[in-house]
């Protein structure tokens, strides 16, 4: 039976236990609160303390890695995620089996990502998703061979917050950025930085930036602007802001400001003015990031609006005209997954470039390239690979593929516990092929050799013609890490065919092209059929079986052109008097036309002339101390095509 002071230190427990469970509750209501509002910096220092105070829930595991995967932290989101999967594998839906290997990707963690994946598909995961990772099993390997072998470097106008979502403006670049010029005051609730506004700088050839200044007039405010997509005149901007328009904010349900899509026109020089907002934003989901086709009259953007298969879809509305637009299309689950599509751009030679997490990939947000057809629908898709894409989130690509120089967005460099974006400038790395044709046994210069290149395909891309010091030189700019053949020709010269693997790096490489050029005399038809000697026995003129073998290939030729005429040359070596070997020379070269004769080639075609000792090869002359192989080479007969 308790006493009466027990009854009272229990009463005290149980309201001390009462009020701290009561503590808890309002802490994780609060912070649920500010999740749904995207206010994640300030919903996870509160499921921090939560947890720091000894409650855990598979809820608060959630939050916790969404707070962390939905601002870049891949390597925090992993650590919540497993906390979750392994604590709670109940209470796990399948999409956080998803978000946890997309964060252990971005850590380098492929194998383990890998198993989550397929945990993900038996629980449910489907669609492009599931497909993708199932389909292609070797992604990595993959991957890699499908990379664009980029050149990528900072640039040097990075803030120390973040800068991203390049877009050309003329000769310019316009970014976002929430540096200590952004003309908001307060921070955002999203990652507790500075709200984002629009600047534009300065391009050299190089593509190098310089010279940042705001973007002029009415478009940046107090909230977040970011992201542009302009018209090629120059005159009107399409552009991402927060609701919040004449000095007015819009929230949903959940008093959250959303993104919006709004279009400003140019006034004078610099100044942007007349902010009219898109008619298909609506206040309860997110429109952003847009982009122009080529022939300006379609818009395509990313969105959450109803409709969407994932996180945020590729959209585009046809431009009517007046300030109007056709009802929003999507693009199809050709293009979209699951996941989270966003940041499209489409570049001059209408390829679609855009970021996506739902398709297989390093980590994070990768970049994925796809043509467009002629109505602007989606091609075969490839992930750009290194370096272009990185274990973490890149995206906001740009490029301009003629001058083969552009940008992106990257949070590369923060380790996976970095919010902070930079622009890195892209250089699409090149190669200038060009050498010199040679003969390979003088090494004497070629003018006027063909040399050809051609793609692995055996597609011909170009062809030059070397010039008075022997150079050739292709104006066709090759791909780094790609093969490629080159053919050289030359009158006289046989073909010589290289193929080539450029190198990874931008270059002139140089490439000498030697040629095998014919050795023979134009007219000599024994040099040009690659005979064997036709040899004679010592004071002998019949023809030995072995030189038959060589006569049926003269045979064999004089049949297949009809109009060649051939003069026989026979010689004898100094072995007798001088008129003795005149005669038996004679023979020697009228056998060697009988033969022919015999086997059905006509008299008139032939000439034949002994030359006796008058033409040796050799020093074997009179009285000169010879073997008899040296001898041997003088017994013989030659063959002259005639003109």
């Amino acid at each position: 039976m308790k006493t009466t002071s027990q009854r009272i230190l229990l009463l005290i427990l149980v309201l001390l236990y009462t009020s701290v469970s009561i503590s808890q509750k309002n802490q994780i209501e609060r912070a649920n609160k500010e999740f749904d509002k995207y206010a994640f910096i300030d919903a996870r220092e509160i499921y921090l303390k939560v947890v720091e105070d000894g409650y855990e829930s598979a809820e608060i595991f959630k939050k916790l890695g969404d707070t962390y995967y939905f601002n870049g932290d891949y390597d925090n989101a992993s650590n919540w995620y497993t906390k979750l999967i392994d604590k709670y594998p109940g209470d796990t839906e399948a999409v956080y089996l998803y978000r946890g290997a997309q964060s252990l990707k971005s850590i380098d963690k492929y194998e383990e990502s890998d198993k989550l994946m397929v945990a993900y598909a038996a629980l449910g995961g489907k669609g492009l998703i599931v497909k993708n990772f199932q389909n292609d099993p070797e992604y990595l390997k993959n991957i890699a061979f499908q990379s664009k072998p980029y050149e990528i470097e900072k640039v040097s106008i990075n803030s120390q917050f973040s800068d991203f979502g390049p877009s050309y403006y003329n000769n310019k670049i316009v970014f976002s950025s929430n540096s200590t010029k952004s003309e908001g005051t307060s921070n955002s609730v999203w990652n507790d930085l500075p709200f984002l506004d629009l600047f534009e700088a300065d391009v050299d050839e190089n593509g190098h930036l310089s010279n940042v200044t705001p973007l002029n007039g009415d478009i940046n405010t107090d909230y977040h602007e970011s992201s542009t997509a302009f018209t090629k005149d120059g005159t009107t901007v399409y552009f991402t802001r927060n609701n919040f328009n004449n000095g007015k904010k819009g929230k949903d349900k959940n008093k959250t400001i959303r993104l919006k899509l709004y279009k400003a026109t140019l006034s004078g020089e610099t100044f942007w003015t007349d902010v009219v907002e898109l008619p298909f934003n609506n206040k309860e989901y997110s429109v952003a990031h847009p982009t122009l086709s080529l022939d300006q009259k379609r818009l395509y953007f990313s969105s959450d609006m109803p409709g969407t298969i994932g996180e945020s879809d590729l959209w585009y509305v046809n431009i009517l005209g007046n300030d109007e637009y056709s009802e929003p299309v999507n693009l199809g689950p050709t293009i979209n997954t699951e996941a989270r599509e966003t940041f499209p751009f489409i570049s001059d030679k209408n390829n679609m470039f855009f970021s996506s997490d739902g398709r297989s990939g390093l980590g994070g947000l990768d970049v994925f390239i796809t043509p467009l057809d002629e109505n602007g629908k989606p091609g075969i898709i490839t992930n750009l690979g290194e370096p272009a894409n990185s274990k973490l989130d890149d995206f906001g690509f740009i490029i301009n593929e003629t001058k083969r120089i552009g940008y992106l967005s990257s949070n590369r460099d923060g380790n996976g516990g970095s919010v902070d974006d930079d622009i890195y400038r892209v250089q699409e790395c090149e190669i200038t092929l060009e050498g010199i044709v040679t003969n390979a046994d003088t090494n004497e210069i070629i003018v006027g050799a063909t040399v050809e290149l051609l793609d692995e395909n055996n597609k011909s891309l170009e062809s030059v013609v070397s010039g008075a010091d022997g150079r050739y030189k292709f104006t066709h700019v090759l791909e780094c890490g790609k093969v490629y053949i080159v053919r050289a020709n030359s009158t006289g010269c046989e073909y010589n065919e290289k193929v080539i693997e450029t190198p990874t790096e931008s270059q002139v490489y140089e490439l000498p092209m030697p040629l095998d050029c014919d050795p023979c005399p134009p007219n000599d038809l024994g040099c040009r059929l690659s005979l064997q000697p036709i040899y004679f026995d010592f004071d002998r003129f019949n023809i030995r079986p072995d030189a038959e073998i060589e006569l049926a290939k003269i045979l064999a030729a004089m049949r297949q052109y009809p109009e060649l005429i051939i003069h026989i040359e026979s010689h004898t070596d100094s072995r007798a008097p001088h008129k003795y070997n005149e005669l038996l020379s004679e023979k020697r070269a009228q056998s060697t036309l009988n033969w022919l004769v015999d086997q059905g080639i006509d008299r008139g075609r032939l000439s034949a002339k002994g030359y006796g000792e008058s033409q040796l090869v050799n020093k074997c002359a009179d009285k000169v101390d010879c073997t008899e192989e040296e001898h041997q080479l003088n017994r013989r007969s030659m063959f002259i095509i005639q003109n």
